[in-house]
């Protein structure tokens, strides 16, 4: 089986707050801060509706064969359609099983709609049995199936009162976790160019899923062969944000 393990970061849609606000004229910044406030007023918290999210980095750990690979689709310049069918079009080519932490309740259903706005066509994704007959009792939309797993809502026994976040978890099990990035960071980081910032703090919170997945998945012994496969990657990359990460990883701190 090949696991694949995925993470999105996401900014407002401009252009749709635009639209939906009348906010027609304002710079993309005013645009997001509306946005926020608007919602804030509404519900308590600047988290916006999964439709109003605009992608702006898609980052995996691919881990085949004798293969692991950490990066991030596309160029930093790529558009975000461009990201989108990379992703359906890994699905549709390997059909491999998908890993992520909050992926049912968030990536997912934020790269359905952007699928959906840029025209993205992704029958394998889709599949629930009626081409392949081994989907339909194990696709990427069911719930407890297992060609998706959400890690979270697997250790949360899908109890939403349950759930761990991805940086405490990662502290829980001595792993490195955000290192001075956040996800409430990426829309300023975005709009002050920052997209390579962006898409090296994706890759990390890739990185730090798939440990917690291993150490869900894998047996002892085979849980320390799989850590040392990371480490060895992250020794010889030459990136200053995997060098980090291995360095706190490491030493604790």
């Amino acid at each position: 089986m090949n696991f694949l393990v995925f993470d999105i970061e996401t900014v407002p849609d401009f252009d749709l707050g635009r639209r939906l606000y009348n906010f027609a004229g304002l710079p993309d910044a005013d645009v997001a801060k509306a946005m926020f406030t608007l919602q804030r007023q509404r519900n308590g918290s600047e988290f916006l509706p999964h439709e109003q999210h605009r992608i702006v980095a898609i980052s995996c750990v691919l881990r085949a064969n004798d293969t692991l690979r950490v990066w991030s689709l596309g160029e930093p310049t790529a558009p975000e359609e461009e990201l989108v069918k990379r992703f359906f079009d890994g699905i549709e080519r390997y059909s491999p099983c998908l890993v992520s932490w909050n992926g049912a309740s968030f990536d997912l259903p934020v790269l359905h709609y952007r699928a959906l706005k840029a025209g993205v066509q992704a029958p394998r994704y889709w599949e629930t049995g009626n081409e392949d007959q081994t989907f339909r009792y194990n696709n990427y939309l069911g719930r407890y199936h297992w060609r998706h797993i959400d890690v979270m809502d697997v250790l949360s026994g899908y109890q939403a009162r349950a759930r761990a976040s991805l940086s405490d978890m990662a502290e829980l099990l001595g792993l490195p976790g955000k290192l001075g990035f956040s996800g409430d960071k990426v829309a300023d980081a975005f709009l002050a160019g920052q997209i390579v910032e962006i898409r090296r703090y994706c890759e990390t919170d890739v990185l730090n899923t798939y440990l917690i997945f291993l150490r869900f998945e894998l047996t002892r012994d085979r849980y320390a062969e799989e850590v040392e496969r990371v480490k060895a990657y992250l020794r010889g990359a030459s990136e200053p944000h995997f060098a980090e990460f291995l360095r706190v990883w490491e030493t604790g701190s």
